[in-house]
């Protein structure tokens, strides 16, 4: 889709989410394929490999495409509102990223050079979404934060089929006396 959006000036205004989505609806699915820029692409692109390919490890092909349409859609629904045009994989991505976090809080990821815990990650990313709502920019601050709800709700759908499995470790009490027994025959 990006190859032509750069080949064919005017594919992207058939297909971008605005006011004409109400009246298009395929709109609200096809902004999700769209990008504004090639940095926009490359982030998007780099977080849907790197959080998209744990999630579906984790809940399966076909819960992972719901998440993603389920997210990117609905985040859509509401950033029409907001916006006067919107395009971009954002509030999908934030879906995957908001379920994975409900499924494996826990999970150490780097954000800004630093390891964190999954949860501290996912209230980094809200405070910057809330943040940039008040200090607008091109970002899509409300999609984003429409997606990453959206990945919550869906992840506590599915947390009891696909809750992380806690390792179990058994400690084996061996009185001292045979242990140093032990040490006195064997070492």
């Amino acid at each position: 889709m990006f190859v032509f959006q750069l080949l064919y000036s005017g594919f992207t205004d058939l297909l971008v989410l605005n006011q004409q989505s109400w009246i298009q609806p395929w709109r609200f699915v096809s902004a999700i394929f769209l990008h504004g820029s090639f940095s926009h692409i490359i982030f998007n692109l780099f977080a849907l490999i790197l959080f998209g390919l744990i999630l579906e490890s984790i809940i399966g092909s076909k819960k992972f495409i719901l998440v993603f349409f389920a997210s990117g859609i609905l985040a859509n629904l509401i950033a029409v509102n907001f916006y006067d045009s919107s395009l971009g994989a954002s509030g999908a991505i934030y879906g995957i990223l908001g379920c994975l976090t409900i499924l494996r809080p826990r999970m150490t990821v780097w954000v800004y050079n630093l390891p964190m815990p999954m949860f501290i990650a996912a209230l980094i990313w809200i405070g910057l979404g809330i943040f940039g709502i008040f200090n607008p920019s091109t970002t899509g601050d409300i999609a984003h934060l429409s997606g990453i709800a959206a990945g919550f709700i869906l992840g506590f759908l599915f947390r009891t089929r696909f809750r992380e499995r806690r390792e179990i470790r058994y400690r084996i009490n061996l009185p001292e006396r045979e242990m140093r027994n032990w040490e006195d025959k064997y070492m």
